[in-house]
């Protein structure tokens, strides 16, 4: 096939794969207010360093793994564009005019962030070098066959194992992305253990203002996590913003309505919580739905992932910033609501909706198109939370995880970086301040 370059679209790739980039920054910011004063850069640069390991495995052969000629439908050839030796006619998007290194590009920042999700769940108690092995492996033998099973012909594809039905819908990543980081999230918290004091020590967010402003640059990046994934400039990609603004905004005051019946107050972080929770869920969704799907699923997004964050009290296990309340549940509901609310409306949807998908049974599609979802959900799930716990415990019988009870109680700032997030100057000289 003769490559066609479409300047148009190939500006607003580069232009979306720059706003999904910006969302790892925002992350540290989201989780470094979350956690206490003496954890703040640790947390940070367990996002940033995931930017530096998955991206530097994903041109050499992440890519591949996930985008590669086929291996058993779990995995692709990492031998096929290894290095990113890819030509435009074989890119991903060249049938909407895009080069192979900015399809690319778009990819690696889906790959990053998806990391960098993962490391809220072991806040404040694991070693750094640890955390960077895992984010190694686990882009390799996770993340990269989970896109191969979803956007690259594998299992979760519309070939794969729900090919007597339909065909799956993940627009942007609701179980590439979500579904895959909370199962990892909760597989690493269960393993790892739980903080010291945890359920009897407060541990409030240090710095509410960092999280809004994470927060607020997760949502301006999602514009071009769901609206890019159209991988064109047109109305399609305008459909997903719309209802990436929509649902975002529902799920926001969902779940201060939530907070003000049960605990009496409308909080600044159940507003941060919120806005993450309706983006994890309009994900997969964005542009298979139409102006009432997203407000709904904002809405039960909201709501759920509300609830959801409490149950680690109920059943004890440490995710410390909620990776698993709001990206796992998020990401389900999202994923699962897609079979209610799915519809194929050519004059809302261009021509992006995918070959064999059917509409939700809310649209009159009956209940194919949910029990696809289904499936592809629970499955997602479970390789996602059986490969990461086979990882993880392979660290920790090697590198170990924790850090000593002595440093993550003075504060792993300190310990780990030799650095702290806060200093006061007193009479000329410089006394770090770790604030609980």
């Amino acid at each position: 096939m003769e490559f066609e370059l479409d300047s148009g679209n190939t500006a607003w790739m580069i232009a979306a794969s720059s706003l999904v980039l910006l969302m790892t920054p925002g992350l540290a910011f989201f989780y470094g207010g979350m956690v206490r004063g003496k954890s703040v850069l640790n947390m940070m640069m367990m996002s940033f360093s995931a930017m530096g390991v998955a991206g530097l495995i994903w041109v050499l052969y992440g890519y591949s793994l996930a985008f590669g000629s086929d291996v058993a439908m779990i995995i692709g050839n990492p031998a096929d564009y290894f290095g990113l030796a890819i030509t435009d006619a074989e890119s991903l998007m060249a049938s909407v005019g895009v080069p192979a290194t900015v399809a690319a590009a778009f990819q690696a920042t889906f790959a990053i962030i998806t990391v960098a999700l993962i490391s809220g769940a072991i806040a404040d108690r694991v070693k750094f070098g640890t955390w960077i092995a895992f984010a190694a492996i686990w882009v390799t033998l996770v993340y990269s066959p989970m896109a191969h099973m979803v956007w690259g012909g594998g299992l979760l594809g519309g070939d794969g194992i729900t090919a007597g039905l339909s065909t799956p819908i993940d627009f942007a990543g609701g179980t590439v992305v979500h579904i895959n980081a909370g199962a990892a999230g909760l597989a690493l918290a269960l393993l790892v253990g739980k903080r010291k004091g945890f359920g009897t020590e407060p541990m409030r967010p240090h710095n509410l203002p960092f999280v809004m402003l994470g927060a607020g640059l997760l949502w301006f990046g999602w514009f071009g996590f769901n609206a890019g994934s159209e991988f064109a400039a047109d109305g399609t990609a305008g459909r997903a913003w719309l209802n990436t603004l929509v649902a975002t905004g529902v799920a926001m005051l969902a779940w201060l309505a939530t907070e003000k019946v049960r605990d009496g107050s409308a909080t600044s972080l159940g507003a941060a919580s919120g806005v993450v929770a309706g983006l994890v869920a309009i994900t997969p969704a964005a542009a298979a739905v139409d102006t009432y799907g997203s407000i709904a699923i904002g809405a039960v997004a909201g709501v759920l992932c509300a609830l959801a964050v409490g149950l680690k009290y109920k059943y004890g296990y440490d995710d410390s910033l909620d990776v698993v309340g709001v990206h796992l549940v998020g990401g389900l509901v999202g994923t699962v609501l897609i079979g209610l609310f799915a519809t194929d409306n050519a004059e809302s949807f261009g021509v992006w909706y995918p070959d064999g998908a059917l509409n939700g049974l809310f649209y009159g599609g009956g209940l194919t198109q949910l029990v696809t979802q289904v499936i592809v959900a629970v499955v997602a799930v479970a390789f996602s939370f059986i490969v990461t716990y086979l990882i993880g415990l392979a660290l920790k019988m090697t590198l170990g995880w924790r850090i000593s009870e002595e440093d993550e109680v003075a504060g792993i700032d300190l310990a780990v970086h030799g650095e702290s997030g806060y200093e006061t100057i007193q009479s000329g000289s410089v006394i770090r301040e770790v604030r609980a």
